[in-house]
């Protein structure tokens, strides 16, 4: 697992031990910032943040800020040991809570939300029905979701404009776009 480019390109990340993190693969990785690469500007959420792979990726592509969250300690421990490695920490905040908890009290505007969950929880459900329930999506922003090709991703958020699925192997990657004049 490594940067694929900008600043700390190449630079190789620490996995982690065990299987309750799941790193997005490479080929999806590649997919995901070929769609994204000229969108990446501002501020940035990286709400299961796991690894932190996505948040540093657009940290070295030039995003302004990144907030990453997770409720494992580990996870966080990870997450600021891969910004030491980027040299990215400046740019970075790493918040260990829970999602929806963070979600309840975020008043900050982000440009990109990466919603990347455990798989077989109901959490990317939730957590974009509550991301269209306030308003921390900027216009123009942009939701990266990604979810097994086995479970569906139904149903339609408030404000938010869905893309077409892409397939990566046995990943389906899909962005909801913050719809125009919307709250």
């Amino acid at each position: 697992m490594r940067v694929i480019t900008g600043t700390a390109r190449g630079t190789n990340l620490k996995a982690p031990d065990g299987i309750l993190t799941r790193p997005t693969a490479d080929r999806a990785k590649v997919g995901l910032f070929n769609i994204i690469q000229f969108d990446i500007c501002g501020a940035v959420l990286d709400l299961f943040g796991g690894t932190g792979q996505l948040g540093i990726e657009c940290l070295s592509r030039g995003a302004a800020h990144a907030v990453f969250v997770d409720g494992r300690k580990e996870a966080t421990d990870l997450i600021r040991e891969n910004l030491r490695r980027t040299r990215l920490q400046d740019k970075a905040k790493v918040v260990c809570a829970d999602y929806m908890d963070y979600l309840n009290r975020c008043n900050q505007k982000f440009h990109l939300i990466f919603l990347d969950p455990p798989y077989a929880e109901k959490y990317l459900e939730n957590a974009l029905k509550r991301i269209s329930e306030i308003d921390i999506l900027e216009e123009n922003g942009i939701i990266i979701t990604e979810r097994p090709v086995e479970k569906p991703l139904e149903g339609t958020y408030n404000g938010l404009a869905r893309s077409k699925d892409y397939k990566y192997g046995k990943t389906f990657i899909a962005l909801f776009r913050k719809e125009p004049n919307c709250p």
